[in-house]
Formats: C-alpha cells, structure tokens, sequence
C-alpha cells in the first residue's frame, strides 16, 4: 500500500517548468494591476508596476511568482501519477 511511485518523466517535468514560468507572469501582471489599482484609488505611492525592469520590488515580485509557480506545478508532477502506465516494450499478443 505505500508503494513509491516512479518519478515523472522528464517530458512532464520540462511541461511543469514551462507552464509555471508562464503562470507566474500572468499572476505577476494580475498583482501588479491590482497594486496600480489599489495606488489610484488610495493615492499611495507603492513602487510596484509593471516595469520589472526598473524596479527592484517588482522584479522581486516577479522572480518570487514564477519560482512559487513552477515549484507548486513540479509537486504536482512528482506526486501525480501519469494517466497512462509505460508499456515495457512487450507487444500484445492477443490478436487472432
């Protein structure tokens, strides 16, 4: 019952990595509008926008959800089993 299972193939991982670089730039640039909102509204002068490039705290902000991203996917990888079993080469045998 508490059987290891066998760790994803690399395809998946390569697939886990580049969905949560893709996730953690959307959730970025959802952040970032929300903050600008917040700033508008408020008039208060937090330093975060959309230029990452420019400023320390949004690029802090980006790297911190791209890496939360892709490590949250990556788990769900490694605990996941895939949907199909690897076959070991055999064929089937069974046609008349």
């Amino acid at each position: 019952m508490n059987e290891r299972p066998s760790p994803p193939s690399v395809l998946r991982l390569a697939a886990a990595v580049f969905l949560g670089i893709i996730v953690g730039f959307i959730l970025f640039l959802v952040a970032a509008m929300v903050i600008g909102g917040f700033n508008s509204l408020m008039g208060m002068q937090i330093p975060v926008g959309l230029d990452f490039t420019e400023n320390v705290i949004s690029a802090v902000l980006l790297i911190v959800f791209v890496i939360i991203s892709i490590v949250g996917f990556c788990w769900k990888v490694w605990t996941t089993p895939p949907s199909e079993e690897e076959e070991s080469g055999s064929v089937n045998e069974d046609s008349s």
